[in-house]
């Protein structure tokens, strides 16, 4: 099941979603819950002075500063600290103008308080010695002894408390603020209230949260479902296209139905079955070309050898004349088959070049030189346009002849009587040197144009085979060409010549 990659991209995505909506869900809750805590400390802290001003004359209860309290008690609890006021009956405050030394609380015994919010807090006003003396909730607790409260004994210490008891039942929200007169601690404040709003509204955040969670979990699943699907489908095509390469087969595509690295790849792909393919029939063609070319000779020394068996060998004129045929034929498979092997090595790149400065302009006058007996038979001219100044190339000298022999070759066999081919060499930049081959001959014809220079292809078949090609070696010139790092180029116009060009690296 997991090991579609469909059900893996699916069950990813889900899993980035409920790691991102369960993390943040987690730090908002916990931000809201601290948020609303502290908005009830701060709002027990308000009850708490006015408590203390309303019963204790000239009193301050020590806590968060009001401004504080204020601000965060309005944002939670709607502004009711603003609206808040206190109710006393039934007691009657001591005189302003008693000193502190002798302030007297008893009278807190007799109170009862109500406060106008609506409020659910309990009120306990206690003295230094932590005992009550006034419970809003329950007046049978007047009395009871606070002073073992960890919260009272830091209020008695002059520090205000709070603590949130979720352990208790109903969990509660607790402050003690110590009540000061003239800097001198006269009694505390001790408020309760209830968190169950704020319980309620956490409770209500996180079931709103999982609703959340749960539609986004069922809406991405759904995309995912779609994204993996679109991602899945072309690599199945993929995966079936590249099944038919491994059995041999080079021609199915893959449809390109996007730009993005999906289709950049299915594009990839079909470039390089392409080239398979191609690189395959070159492969057939070239098994077929080396079968042809190898029986021709063949089967010609074959019949040679028979006919002089048979007893043309007593006849000199005929021996002489068929081992005369017989050595030609033999000098043609020892030349192809050392094409071959120049092409072979070169697909290897296993071509041992000795390369070093090199005088083009030198070698081709050479060039021209040793090919001039043969131009001549044919009534053809070779110009040689070169400066008289040494133009140095890096490169190997024997491989090079071979270039210039063949190019030259060929320009010489398919020129018209009387006509002249040009070797012509410059410096075509700082960096390389060109070389040119001219001729006034045949030309190419455009349809055959793109495919001169693949080996045994001849665009005059009947005429290249008279004329003893084979078809390599343009093939040979381009491939040595290379090697030395440098571009071969032809153009080519039916009825018009050839020109043939390639660059060296010049030193």
């Amino acid at each position: 099941m997991f090991s579609s990659i469909r059900t893996r991209l699916t069950l990813s995505h889900l899993a980035v979603i409920v790691v991102a909506m369960g993390l943040s869900g987690f730090l908002l809750l916990s931000l809201l819950e601290g948020y609303f805590v502290r908005a009830m400390q701060d709002s027990l802290a308000a009850q708490a002075r006015i408590t203390a001003q309303a019963l204790i004359p000239g009193a301050i209860a020590e806590g968060p500063p009001a401004e504080l309290a204020a601000a965060a008690y309005n944002a939670v609890q709607q502004q009711r600290v603003s609206n808040l006021s206190l109710q006393a009956q039934n007691f009657a405050p001591p005189p302003t103008e008693i000193p502190r030394g002798d302030l007297d609380l008893s009278y807190l015994a007799d109170a009862s308080l109500q406060l106008s919010s609506e409020l659910d807090t309990r009120i306990r006003i206690f003295d230094t010695q932590g005992v009550v003396l006034l419970d809003s909730r329950d007046q049978r607790q007047q009395g009871a002894d606070l002073s073992g409260d960890p919260l009272v004994v830091r209020a008695l210490g002059g520090q205000y408390a709070n603590q949130a008891d979720r352990s208790a039942d109903p969990p509660v929200m607790r402050a003690v603020l110590p009540v000061l007169v003239e800097g001198q601690i006269v009694a505390g404040v001790y408020l309760d209230e209830p968190l169950r709003d704020v319980i309620a509204v956490i409770w209500d955040l996180r079931l709103r949260w999982l609703l959340a969670t749960g539609i986004a979990l069922l809406l991405s699943g759904m995309v995912g479902l779609v994204l993996s699907r679109a991602i899945a489908r072309p690599l199945r095509r993929l995966t079936t296209a590249a099944a038919s390469v491994a059995d041999g087969r080079f021609d199915l595509e893959v449809p390109v139905e996007s730009r993005d690295e999906l289709g950049q790849l299915s594009t990839v792909f079909n470039k390089m079955t392409a080239r398979l393919r191609a690189a395959h029939q070159i492969q057939v063609d070239f098994v077929a070309n080396v079968s042809h070319e190898l029986r021709t000779p063949l089967t010609a020394i074959k019949g040679l050898v028979e006919t002089l068996r048979d007893g043309a060998v007593d006849d000199p004129g005929v021996r002489d004349r068929f081992l005369e045929t017989v050595e030609g034929e033999t000098d043609r498979l020892i030349r192809l088959v050392n094409d071959l092997l120049i092409l072979s090595r070169a697909d290897s790149e296993a071509l041992d070049l000795r390369c070093e400065a090199v005088d083009v302009g030198q070698l081709s006058r050479e060039m021209a030189a040793r090919l001039g007996p043969q131009a001549a038979t044919r009534q053809v001219r070779i110009q040689v346009e070169a400066n008289a100044e040494p133009l140095l190339a890096v490169a190997d000298p024997d491989r090079i002849e071979q270039v210039l022999v063949n190019l030259l070759d060929n320009a010489i066999k398919y020129s018209h009587t009387g006509g002249t081919v040009i070797l012509a060499v410059s410096a075509s930049s700082e960096h390389s040197v060109e070389l040119q081959v001219w001729d006034e001959g045949i030309g190419i014809p455009a349809a055959d144009l793109s495919r001169i220079g693949e080996r045994f292809y001849r665009s005059d078949k009947a005429r290249s085979r008279a004329l003893g090609g084979s078809g390599l070696g343009l093939a040979i010139a381009v491939a040595l060409v290379e090697a030395h790092g440098g571009t071969l180029r032809l153009e080519s116009a039916e009825g018009a010549g050839t020109v043939v060009k390639f660059t060296l690296p010049a030193i």
